[in-house]
């Protein structure tokens, strides 16, 4: 089957110069490809030399990523400064066809990206195919399947949770493996279940990783003290503030969206980020007796973020949508670099729903 051919564009849209990677012809089947936090477009490469070439595909790089523009992300919007970003190209011309309706694939952050997007333009979104999505809730501080914040400032979200040192190792462009806060070293650890899918395209992989920039207007953002544990809360600057409880919260908007397109949920059973059992949610590394401090399962449980998503998505379809959700075994946060032909099955399954009369 004739593969697609990778292209790089560099537009403006939305007030922002933005770097693309673009596959296929401009009549085809589109996809658009949103990717996750710590990455940037080329963490679609691998996905990109599976695909037919009768797709027509654009993987933008997100701000502060691979070689869009740093504009600062006003965390009080949530992800809407991103989603704005994405909806501006679908309009550019010769990137897609006149009223294009792709599907919309978000990885992680971009899930969440993804979600936006469809509530804000459902109009423009044929399809969504979330992988290992940020929860509909946010990420931490929330307690319960409905999002019932653990406290009123939503402590232990944010910036301020962010490693210090892994932080500081990203900025310096660290590409050793001495550590365990090692950008390569957490890309091994946590990006997938199995490092060894990473084989030829480690370093490429860990380049877009790289890419992230840092500070309080991107990445990880600013912190404010709370009283409550773990101490901090939420800033309103920068991306990992943006996915806080305290700023995204959507479920509510994707339940009562007008046009309800099919969506795909997978997510690997392994992962360590975005799971009921996550190893970056304070409350859950406080349980395990990693942060000192815990108040306890009653006061600070874990979030429930996989339970959080099914819980919607059921919310969605009761409305009038449908979902599908795969569960990947032996996978983790990485579907499309750890099982890519099961991945490749479920977006042409859904570009082929979008193309149906």
């Amino acid at each position: 089957m004739p593969r697609v051919e990778i292209t790089q564009r560099t537009v403006t849209a939305n007030g922002i110069t933005q770097h693309l990677l673009v596959a296929g012809p401009p009549d085809g089947a589109p996809v658009l490809l949103v990717h996750g936090n710590g990455s940037s477009s080329a963490f679609w490469t691998p996905l990109l030399r599976r695909l037919p070439a009768t797709l027509r595909v654009v993987a933008p790089d997100l701000r502060g990523y691979g070689g869009t523009q740093t504009a600062p992300v006003d965390a009080r919007r949530g992800l809407a400064d991103l989603a704005d970003d994405v909806a501006a190209l679908l309009d550019i011309p010769g990137l897609f066809a006149a009223g294009a309706r792709p599907v919309v694939v978000g990885h992680s952050l971009g899930g969440g990206v993804a979600m936006r997007l469809l509530v804000d333009r459902p109009d423009r979104v044929g399809a969504l195919l979330l992988e290992a999505p940020v929860s509909p809730y946010g990420f931490g501080g929330t307690r319960d399947l409905v999002g019932t914040p653990t406290t009123p400032d939503f402590a232990g979200t944010g910036a301020g949770t962010a490693n210090a040192d892994f932080v500081a190792r990203l900025a310096a462009g660290d590409r050793g493996t001495d550590t365990p806060t090692s950008p390569r070293a957490v890309l091994r650890a946590a990006y997938v279940a199995d490092p060894t899918c990473l084989a030829g395209d480690e370093e490429l992989l860990l380049d877009s990783l790289l890419s992230t920039a840092t500070g309080d207007d991107n990445y990880p953002g600013t912190a404010v003290p709370s009283p409550h544990w773990p101490g901090v809360a939420a800033g309103d600057r920068g991306v990992l503030n943006a996915l806080a409880p305290a700023h995204f919260r959507i479920a509510d908007a994707l339940v009562a969206v007008a046009v309800k397109p099919p969506v795909t949920w997978v997510r690997g059973a392994a992962d360590v980020i975005v799971s009921d059992t996550s190893l970056f949610d304070p409350a859950y590394l406080g349980a395990l007796g990693v942060v000192p401090g815990w108040p306890g399962g009653q006061a600070c449980p874990p979030q429930p973020m996989i339970g959080q998503t099914r819980a919607v998505l059921e919310r969605y379809a009761a409305a009038g949508g449908r979902y599908r959700e795969v569960a990947l075994p032996d996978c983790g946060h990485s579907p499309h670099l750890e099982r890519p032909a099961e991945f490749v099955a479920e977006l042409l399954a859904l570009t082929e729903v979008v193309a149906a009369p």
